[in-house]
């Protein structure tokens, strides 16, 4: 059993985990589980996580003290494996950590690091509690307290280490060498040193989404100042604490202006002083902002996003009359990869490990490809960050185990093993090459579809021209639709595709579009507006692909929805992109986008569909859907109806699951002919197609056999035998050297 690195926890959290040593022992608990871990952090005061939670009560009507009683009530009951590892509490006592909480240290070390800190603190701890990964998120989740709630609070990509004054004025630490910045954008860097060598009109609004390297860019020009290459007259790059913030908004940006006298005040997230469609978190210092843009001292720089200005800060004169914007774009695969360059001596010293070169370009192709969730350099920096930390700890927990520990690279492999973990996207797939793996598409698809050989074919055809790049990076991979009666495979081909493309049936979203006949519940597909109730939960198809950007959306019976739902679905098909109820975008390049519609299912009955039927199909689609959007879906895909040797085939595969259940459970299973024609023969409803299969397996299959094994109480390894007659369904096996038949009703 390995040992946590002290090391790696913040002074204030070490004061928390023993506050929590002691509340497991009092609830009686064999392992530090993280509900315990959360009861200590709501209980323990002064620390960022404490003033974080103070926000939520105060600003948001959270009920801590509830939170608190709940929080009881779920590790009274809570359960979770140890994790082989232990946390050194005072006298040097060793504790085991489960397995949820060495995940939750884990991502909050990730965290950390990608905010360029070296210590996990309380707000970090606090943060991935949120996540719905963790067992304790729903338990903050009921009071307000979400991953987007907390983001606007703690620091994205910074590249300096915290301290806990009131201000930091950078250039002094540069010339300290305490800044780790990096000169990845010359030319935004270069715009931003002219604009703010202007005598006049030169405030700055940093303009990009979160993560593009916004904060980087101020922190840039903070070390260039320090070197004397910045702009003149301009002495220091002050910027005030999150924390003092959260304290006091007007006495933190009093004294930020104050220390800024003669240079730059930098305020990450300048929408947030300033009101929209929701109040400004930090109301009351908002006049002291607004005078600051119409001075010229301290000169101001703000980050802010594209669609955060265009709410919060077009109509505010003393921003849109006094200040320049600058947009920070996404950096290219090419830029990140120098940006991992610059940060890789600084990786190896953290985490006393050696970073190979082709390392670093594997980081920026596979967080570009599959962690597009975030842009670059934001996913790069965690891909990187969480390899490595995946390495140490693997060397620290061998080291511990007094085993050979002499793994101190990271390379390739470690890259394609953390992406995996991130993404869900499985290891093979992440590492084989897509042109070789979607040339034997159609022969995969076809072994788990039977009879839809042309369906097989269209979709192929459809993603494989996506997958070599020519389509629209933008839009989905592919947008189809289906149509066919039911039971003929459309649902099946959808799963199909979601375990070849991305390694697990599993990723796939199927929504019944019976569920939202009432434009009211198109609020459940993308979130209600924030302010109303359940604005913060997200909508079932927003938040599901923002959290699991690759999966197969599957729309069933798109055609009783509401028309607004298909005007939704004309724009995520066309931009590749939705905004939910908050304003967030959630990117659809990555998904399949797949609907289903039982419209003219009735020329659909046929084993082969000519082109007659195909244009009275068609006559039926147009009359519903509207010309754009039907040109905007990749392929219409019809599905005929299953022939009898369809059926039988289908059995088969269907009957080879029951006989891997029955291996699993140390049963050989054997079906007769005659037992398979039987059960064929049980389906008095054809028209439906293969669905009621399983529901025959399952009755004349799947019970009476459980019946069987109770009365026979076979041994491992014994064959069973089902056979059928007039009478119906037959089961025998040897047991004991004696043969046992039993006739099922």
């Amino acid at each position: 059993m390995g040992t946590l690195n002290p090391d790696l926890l913040s002074k204030d959290l070490h004061e928390v985990m023993n506050d929590a040593v002691a509340l497991k022992d009092q609830y009686k608990k064999q392992v530090l589980l993280p509900e315990v871990i959360l009861l200590a952090l709501v209980r323990r005061k002064e620390t960022a996580a404490a003033r974080l939670l103070d926000t939520f009560k105060s600003g948001r009507g959270a009920d801590l003290d509830k939170l608190d009683r709940q929080t009881i009530t779920a590790l009274e009951t809570r359960r979770d494996p140890n994790g082989d590892l232990d946390y050194v509490a005072k006298g040097n006592r060793s504790v085991p950590l489960s397995k949820q909480t060495i995940i939750l240290i884990d991502d909050a070390l990730s965290l950390a690091n990608s905010q360029d800190q070296m210590r996990v603190d309380t707000d970090h701890m606090l943060a991935v509690m949120a996540e719905s990964t963790i067992s304790t998120s729903g338990l903050l989740r009921q009071h307000g307290i979400t991953p987007k709630a907390i983001a606007d609070v703690l620091s994205d990509t910074s590249q300096i280490i915290r301290t806990d004054g009131t201000t930091k004025d950078y250039v002094a630490g540069a010339k300290k060498g305490n800044l780790r910045a990096v000169y990845f954008r010359e030319n935004l860097l270069r715009d931003l040193i002219n604009i703010l060598s202007q005598s006049v009109n030169r405030h700055v609004i940093l303009v990009g989404p979160d993560g593009v390297g916004k904060r980087t860019l101020a922190y840039s020009l903070a070390l260039m100042m320090s070197e004397g290459k910045g702009p003149k007259n301009l002495r220091n790059l002050v910027q005030v604490d999150e924390t003092a913030l959260l304290d006091s908004d007007q006495k933190a940006i009093r004294a930020g202006l104050s220390q800024a006298a003669g240079g730059i005040l930098f305020i990450p997230h300048i929408h947030r002083f300033f009101g929209g469609p929701i109040k400004a978190e930090f109301a009351k210092a908002t006049p002291m902002i607004q005078k600051a843009f119409l001075a010229n001292d301290p000169v101001m720089i703000g980050t802010t996003t594209e669609q955060e200005y265009a709410q919060r800060l077009a109509g505010v004169n003393a921003i849109s009359e006094h200040t320049q914007i600058l947009r920070v774009p996404e950096p290219s695969v090419e830029e990140t990869i120098e940006i991992l360059k610059v940060m890789k001596p600084h990786i190896e010293a953290d985490y006393s490990l050696k970073v190979a070169e082709d390392a670093l370009a594997l980081t920026a192709r596979l967080s570009k490809r599959y962690m597009t969730a975030s842009p670059q350099p934001r996913s790069a920096e965690q891909l990187l960050h969480r390899a490595a930390a995946m390495v140490a700890m693997s060397r620290n927990q061998a080291s511990a185990k007094s085993e050979a520990a002499d793994d101190s690279s990271l390379d390739a492999e470690d890259i394609t093993l953390a992406a995996s973990q991130m993404t869900g996207v499985p290891v093979s797939k992440l590492g084989q090459d897509e042109r070789v793996r979607y040339a034997s598409m159609v022969e995969h698809l076809k072994e788990r579809l039977i009879g839809q050989d042309q369906a097989v074919l269209a979709v192929s055809r459809a993603i494989k021209t996506a997958r070599v790049g020519l389509k629209d990076p933008k839009r989905p991979i592919g947008a189809f639709l289906f149509l066919g009666p039911t039971g003929v495979g459309k649902t099946e081909l959808s799963v199909a595709l979601a375990e070849f493309m991305f390694g697990n049936e599993d990723a796939m979203l199927p929504l019944d579009m019976s569920e939202f006949k009432d434009e009211s519940s198109l609020n459940r597909l993308i979130g209600s507006p924030s302010g109303y109730v359940d604005s913060e939960a997200g909508g079932q198809l927003t938040e599901r692909v923002r959290q699991q950007p690759y999966i197969i959306v599957l729309f069933d019976e798109v055609e009783k929805a509401h028309p607004r739902v298909l005007d939704i679905l004309l724009q995520m098909i066309e931009e590749g992109r939705l905004t939910d109820g908050r304003g967030n975008p959630t990117y659809f390049s990555e998904t399949v986008i797949i609907l289903t519609s039982n419209l003219g299912a009735e020329y659909l009955s046929i084993p082969v569909v000519d082109e007659n039927v195909s244009e009275q199909v068609m006559e039926e689609v147009r009359t519903f859907f509207r010309p754009e959007f039907l040109n905007r879906l990749d392929e219409i895909i019809m599905f005929n109806a299953l022939s009898d040797e369809d059926l039988y085939t289908i059995l088969k595969l269907l009957l080879k699951k029951e006989t891997k259940l029955g291996e699993e459970r140390g049963l050989n299973l054997e079906f007769s002919e005659a037992a398979m024609r039987w059960m064929l023969d049980q389906n008095d409803e054809p028209e439906f197609g293969a669905r009621p299969l399983r529901r025959i397996i399952r009755r004349s299959v799947r019970e009476p056999l459980a019946d069987f094994l109770l009365r026979a109480n076979p041994p491992a390894g014994t064959l069973v035998r089902i056979d059928a007659n007039e009478t119906g369904l037959h089961f025998a096996a040897n047991v004991d050297g004696q043969e046992i038949k039993v006739a099922m009703d």
